[in-house]
């Protein structure tokens, strides 16, 4: 994942001739001349920082900048930390699955999805169960129909090589 990073203007790198300042305390300062600005700024003993480049003329505040940075990494770290990425689960069946075996794995399926991770059920055929499909089809079948109140079919079941598998995304 490569980060972006908003590159913002301070003190001589603003490049405006005119800008609206915002002073230390929060109120407007209005529309002035930038090198008058950078001058209010250094009496505060702080930077002038843009903060809305795009605006007409850009508005600049009178803050700390190494502050201003700090509570903007601040904030991403609390936006980050409200994120929840949604796994992928895998669960593994094979076409003469017991009834006991198949009532665990449809309980785990059901709990990974009341976790909003989606799950791909894999169902594997080996040797001569190659020749009796039909029988997997009809595992996987009675997986959707159970599994109907957890998640949804995403992926409808497809052969792939020795495998039959889909993918069940949650409410």
């Amino acid at each position: 994942m490569v980060a972006i990073k908003k590159f913002i203007r301070i003190n001589d790198r603003i490049r405006v001739p005119q800008v609206r300042v915002i002073g230390p305390d929060g109120n407007q300062l209005g529309v002035m001349a930038i090198q008058r600005a950078i001058d209010l700024a250094n009496q505060h003993e702080l930077d002038l920082v843009e903060i809305a480049p795009s605006a007409n003329p850009p508005v600049c505040r009178i803050i700390d900048y190494s502050k201003f940075k700090y509570d903007e990494e601040k904030k991403e770290r609390e936006a980050k930390k409200h994120q929840k990425q949604g796994k992928l689960k895998e669960i593994r069946l094979k076409p003469n699955i017991d009834e006991h075996d198949f009532e665990t794995k449809l309980k785990h399926a059901a709990t990974f999805l009341k976790k909003k991770d989606k799950v791909k059920i894999n169902l594997f055929f080996r040797g001569r169960q190659m020749e009796h499909i039909d029988l997997g089809r009809k595992v996987v079948d009675k997986f959707i129909k159970d599994i109907q109140s957890d998640g949804q079919v995403e992926k409808p079941p497809m052969m792939e090589g020795r495998i039959m598998s889909f993918v069940v995304a949650p409410k």
